[in-house]
């Protein structure tokens, strides 16, 4: 068994006594709950033989109490070139060169989002991989978390579309 630590971004009251007694009844001893800028999340340290096991179980655990969604994983593996410097112990300015290409080996991963300057994202688990330093459970976690946040988040987004062919047609994709 390994430790994982990650955050579930959940929606709900977090600050209910009631709520705090029932996810701890549900299993969530190992997590810490708190809100900050109105947003209720989820510190876990769990031990489990995978990360996907170790999310799955906190997010079935927490949406047992049903007032609570989990909207969330985090940390995400989409990064700016400020989260990217930060997970580097670097300044941004340094990143930027090797972003673009003028220092360094070359062949830094391109970005997902647009190509302008600013507010470009990144894949963490690329930028991981192009450093050479990439751990074998981050490179597990990545995928896991990004499709399972996709997974949330169109969650989130079916149960308010009104159009019942592009729900299916979304759902066809995965």
């Amino acid at each position: 068994m390994s430790e994982h630590e990650f955050t579930l971004v959940i929606s709900g009251d977090l600050s209910d006594e009631e709520v705090a007694r029932a996810l701890f009844e549900a299993g969530c001893d190992d997590a810490t709950f708190a809100v900050s800028d109105g947003v209720g999340y989820g510190e876990f340290i769990r031990e489990s033989p995978s990360i996907s096991a170790a999310v799955m179980s906190a997010v079935h655990q927490v949406e047992s109490v049903p007032s609570l969604r989990v909207r969330r994983v985090e940390p995400d593996d989409i990064v700016t070139m400020a989260e990217i410097a930060e997970r580097l112990d670097r300044s941004r300015e340094s990143v930027r060169p090797l972003a673009e290409g003028k220092s360094g080996p070359g062949g830094f991963p391109a970005p997902l989002s647009h190509g302008r300057e600013r507010n470009r994202l990144w894949r963490w688990s690329d930028v991981a991989d192009w450093l050479g330093n990439s751990e074998p459970q981050e490179r597990e976690a990545a995928p896991f978390v990004a499709a399972l946040n996709a997974a949330l988040e169109l969650r989130h987004s079916g149960n308010q579309l009104m159009d019942e062919t592009a729900v299916k047609e979304l759902l066809a994709f995965v």
